[in-house]
């Protein structure tokens, strides 16, 4: 090649990043064992043309989408053309340094693989696997997630590789923007976690228009690779559908089969998926097989699906069914909107009125939730950030106007200044002891007075929470979109039910204790009515039936029948015959 071709590959490569990648740069291939052309297919090179046209990207991908080779690749190319007087350095950064070093690695694979025109070789100054340096003054860093991840390194690319499972909170972020001040590219790459505090509330406020993200969004079925034998299901649950084929009509099974996928029109894919179908294949029947049919799994690494992805407390159908048929505003908003009230008291109706206390100057809120037992549905929701003892007289006031019942969460001793409170305030609706059995009011327990009113929430953490899931299950409505959104990002951490970091559980605290508490208090109570009643059922007795006096006779009371009169006429013979055993005749 002479020096007026080299100018002119050299030209090309530089304006059209696709043909460059295919040009030159090669990718192993499991399927054959060994390296094939990096070959490219639509989606993919619509995300090379996002990174290249935009400074912040965002890319949305499933299991096996080959994101994460292909940014490699567009990584390398950046570094092996650009000029040593503006050099780029890229920071790689995830939350294992596993992760991190394997996206290292894959560029320095890439860039060994640049011919020799380019003029590209790595310095000898520094060249590990976590942190090499070319001749042309570009470098590549890999690190985990921690507040000295940016330390001594400003990059020009920063790379986030599945940045949903990145244990960071938003001063994290923060930092890692700051960075880029100055200017250059960042790149957040991930599969959906859930609603996590990072990769989901910048794809969020993508969406919304709220930040620069430019979004790349790609799915398994507009991937050729895995589509040849292409079908749509009508169906909600794909996984239901493979392990019960044989309950599915024919007719609901489309063929969409390809012999050469990558002209297939997506459109009409995307037509039905619009009319509830979805998409299958054998790739897709082989990964859901390997992923054990588990359909949380599923969602996270197959099908881009936010809701249901992560470990969520709360199973994603019904999170979509408090979303669609719940959620409402409330019929009014008080106390400069933290208080909504969204049904008025009913009278004869059974409530309950959990309160969860903060401090009032720190992170978290304080909440008030008020249930209506009967109907089984959030009727009151306070939050705000003021102190306990203010707390309590705000509880007190719409307490009272619900003749509610009162469970405090005193963990920690914060919600013991607003037990004390209101019991100061001679609250007269009950207050719920810990420990005491409040079931039976005509029983005097003396432990009462001994304890503060109110349930130590972290002892019972996992049966308070499982009974609001249960009770959310099974019918009790949801009307608040506040907690809602606690809900959407309230997961399980190592086995222990929680919010993500930097997110609130307030407004779950307040309605799992009211729950709870009506769940035990009013069913044991419930129990010892019936109990009452059946006793005072036996006690009666009727006394307007025609008996046989003899079936009464008592030989030490004159008989008081209908027929008889107040003179005692004595006991018969057949009388005494009939209950001398009474006196130990025989």
């Amino acid at each position: 090649m002479n020096k007026e071709q080299l100018i002119i590959e050299f030209t090309k490569c530089m304006r059209n990043t696709p043909y460059a990648l295919r040009s030159y740069l090669q990718t192993y291939d499991n399927t054959v064992s060994k390296y094939v052309p990096l070959e490219l297919f639509p989606d993919q090179v619509s995300l090379l043309e996002d990174y290249e046209s935009s400074n912040e990207n965002i890319a949305l991908k499933y299991r096996q989408a080959g994101v994460t080779t292909v940014t490699a690749a567009w990584a390398s190319k950046k570094l092996a053309f650009a000029r040593k007087e503006k050099p780029e350095k890229v920071l790689i950064i995830a939350n294992k340094l596993d992760t991190s070093v394997e996206m290292a690695n894959k560029i320095r694979a890439f860039i060994e693989q640049w011919p020799d025109w380019v003029g590209i070789g790595f310095s000898v100054e520094k060249n590990s696997q976590r942190h090499f340096k070319l001749n042309n003054g570009c470098e590549v860093k890999a690190v985990a997630t921690s507040k000295d991840a940016l330390r001594g390194y400003t990059p020009t690319i920063l790379i986030f590789d599945e940045a949903a499972f990145i244990e960071a909170d938003g001063d994290f972020w923060s930092a890692c923007m700051a960075s880029l001040s100055t200017g250059g590219k960042v790149i957040v790459v991930s599969t959906p976690n859930g609603y996590d505090p990072i990769y989901y509330e910048i794809y969020d406020q993508a969406l919304r228009g709220m930040n620069d993200f430019k979004i790349s969004e790609m799915f398994w079925y507009r991937d050729p690779r895995y589509t040849k034998d292409l079908y749509m299901v009508k169906t909600n649950d794909l996984v239901h559908y493979l392990l019960n084929r044989e309950d599915y009509p024919v007719d609901t099974v489309i063929n969409l089969a390809n012999d050469n996928p990558y002209e297939r029109n997506h459109t009409i894919v995307t037509d039905y998926i619009s009319q509830g179908y979805k998409p299958c294949s054998a790739w897709f029947e082989g990964m859901v097989k390997k992923l054990k049919y588990d359909r949380r799994k599923v969602a996270q690494e197959l099908e881009c699906n936010f809701l249901g992805s992560g470990d969520n407390v709360f199973d994603s159908d019904l999170m979509q069914n408090i979303s669609k048929n719940q959620l409402r505003a409330p019929q009014a908003k008080l106390m400069g909107n933290a208080l909504w009230i969204f049904k008025e008291p009913v009278n004869g109706h059974k409530y309950v009125m959990g309160v969860d206390v903060s401090r009032g100057d720190s992170e978290d809120f304080s909440s008030i939730q008020i249930i209506d037992f009967d109907e089984r549905e959030q009727v009151l929701e306070y939050v705000g950030k003021i102190p306990p003892d203010v707390l309590a007289e705000i509880a007190y006031k719409w307490g009272t106007m619900y003749n509610a019942y009162c469970v405090i969460d005193i963990t920690g001793g914060m919600g013991v200044s607003t037990a004390r409170k209101m019991q100061e305030l001679q609250y007269q609706h009950g207050l719920y002891v810990d420990g005491v059995d409040t079931s039976n009011k005509w029983k005097w327990d003396p432990k009462i007075n001994e304890k503060i009113p109110g349930i130590n929430f972290n002892t019972k953490r996992v049966q308070i929470i499982a009974a609001f899931e249960e009770g959310v299950r099974h019918g009790f409505k949801i009307y608040s979109h506040r907690t809602y959104n606690e809900m959407n990002t309230f997961i399980y951490i190592h086995g222990r039910p929680d919010h993500q970091k930097g997110q609130h559980d307030d407004c779950i605290m307040g309605l799992s204790m009211a729950i709870y508490v009506a769940e035990k208090s009013f069913q044991s109570l419930t129990k010892v009515v019936n109990h009452t009643k059946a006793m005072l059922n036996s006690w009666s007795t009727v006394m307007n039936e025609n008996k046989n006096t003899s079936d009464f006779f008592n030989p030490l009371v004159p008989q008081m029948g209908r027929d008889s009169n107040l003179s005692n006429n004595g006991a018969s013979k057949a009388d005494y015959q009939k209950y001398g055993w009474l006196f130990g005749a025989k």
